[in-house]
């Protein structure tokens, strides 16, 4: 059994570096299903390996950032800690992190492992390991041709932590769907969440996924909304609630950065947007949930640089250009609060696919608020990718004139050569890593 794993081991590692070094595409999940095929037992084998305790991360936004920080502030403890970084968060991706921080030998020398799963993955994982905790982000809508509504998520979720029972759930107390979910799951729990208002500037308009409570059906009251349907929220029939929030972010100050303590601790970043706020919390709260003391947490956070296509920055010439991620209404109008946030003449293109991974259903565009983008500081906007022209015909409804060029390259590159000084991009899943690197090629 140990040699095939070797052999799994020996296989994956270098089937991703042909994949890297030759082909100049990402490895990660052709490796994953190299080791499977070879051993299909390697997963749970080095998944037992672990010494202390073993992380997953689920949640419709934020998981790849609240995995990686996760990974950084126990390394910064001085933790030996395995962790899909790149996102691939399915079966095939999971496993590629286990068998490419493997020794040789077949063994793995790992504290913890930090392990971001696709929702829906969940069911494929979890099989193989039983993790020790989840990190539930939250719930929102996202690609519906692949998941179905909200409820067929909630299902497979509910389904996984009723698979687990001796896995305590680290979960986002302000969002009414996570807060049912893992009650109902009757799953041990902890929960983070922000209880005052913050000063932000939000949509109106924003679709708001939890609306009604999940119990009785009755549209639920709130005390305040900090954007979708986070908040603090009550069911005026059955008496659903937000549930008490032992993890609570307070004086929350977003700027150039974000600034808020958690209990007599106070925590800073560079990284802007209110979801940081809840991503970094998620983080914290799964340290102390694990008994790690996490001492030097600022310090994690102040070295943080997701450099995955999440607010990632890059200096073109005299061009700053912000890349991230943006799949779904809920993150699609979060980024436009950060673009709004930022005083400074803008320019932007958006990058809209429709290949597997993102979903050929793309009527979630509809309810994304870029209505808000007329008041962007003397800015272009200029759309891209495989279904570009749908994109052009939701701005035109929004009263927003944009120029079309299906190309990426050609689309950022035209910014740079008329010498753009703040570019964003914004794109979905299967356009972050091709424009990821033409963004490095042309630095």
């Amino acid at each position: 059994m140990r040699l095939r794993r070797m052999f799994a081991v020996w296989a994956a590692k270098i089937t991703e570096k042909i994949c890297v070094h030759i082909f100049h595409r990402q490895g990660v999940t052709w490796a994953g299903k190299i080791a499977l095929l070879i051993c299909p037992s390697v997963l749970r084998e080095l998944a037992g390996q672990v010494r202390k305790a073993v992380f997953v991360v689920c949640g419709t936004n934020g998981k790849t950032t609240v995995n990686n920080l996760l990974c950084a502030a126990l390394q910064t403890e001085g933790e030996r800690v395995i962790c899909n970084r790149t996102g691939s968060n399915m079966l095939n991706g999971v496993v590629a992190a286990f068998v490419l921080g493997a020794e040789g030998d077949g063994t793995l020398k790992a504290d913890y492992a930090c392990i971001e799963i696709d929702e829906a993955s969940t069911r494929e994982v979890f099989p193989h390991f039983t993790p020790n905790y989840m990190i539930l982000t939250n719930l929102f809508r996202d690609q519906l041709d692949r998941y179905g509504e909200i409820d067929t998520i909630i299902d497979i979720l509910k389904h996984g932590m009723q698979a687990a029972p001796q896995m305590k759930v680290i979960f986002n107390g302000d969002d009414p769907l996570s807060a049912f979910l893992v009650m109902d799951s009757g799953s041990d729990y902890v929960t983070y969440g922000i209880s005052e208002p913050v000063n932000i500037k939000s949509s109106a308009c924003e679709t708001r996924e939890g609306r009604f409570c999940r119990l009785c059906g009755t549209q639920l009251g709130y005390e305040f909304y900090h954007y979708g349907q986070l908040g603090d929220y009550c069911c005026p029939q059955c008496g659903f609630r937000r549930p008490p929030i032992k993890f609570d972010g307070q004086n929350v100050e977003i700027g150039d950065g974000i600034r808020f303590t958690v209990g007599v601790r106070c925590f800073h970043s560079d990284q802007k947007g209110f979801y940081n706020v809840y991503n970094i919390l998620a983080s914290y709260a799964g340290l102390r949930t694990a008994g790690v003391k996490a001492e030097h947490f600022q310090e994690a956070l102040a070295d943080f640089n997701p450099k995955n296509g999440r607010m990632e920055e890059f200096w073109i010439r005299n061009s700053r250009v912000l890349l991230n991620l943006a799949k779904n209404p809920t993150g699609f109008n979060q980024n436009i609060d950060v673009m709004m946030q930022d005083e400074a003449p803008k320019e932007l293109v958006v990058v809209i696919n429709d290949n597997d991974q993102d979903g050929a259903d793309i009527s979630w565009l509809w309810d994304v608020d870029f209505e808000r983008l007329k008041g962007m500081e003397a800015g272009s906007v200029t759309v891209s990718g495989i279904r570009c022209k749908d994109l052009m015909l939701r701005l035109k409804y929004a009263g927003i004139p944009s120029e079309l060029e299906p190309d990426v390259e050609k689309a950022v590159s035209r910014y740079i050569e008329k010498g753009s000084r703040n570019l964003y991009v914004l794109v979905n899943y299967t356009a972050l890593f091709h424009t990821q690197n033409i963004l490095k090629r042309i630095c």
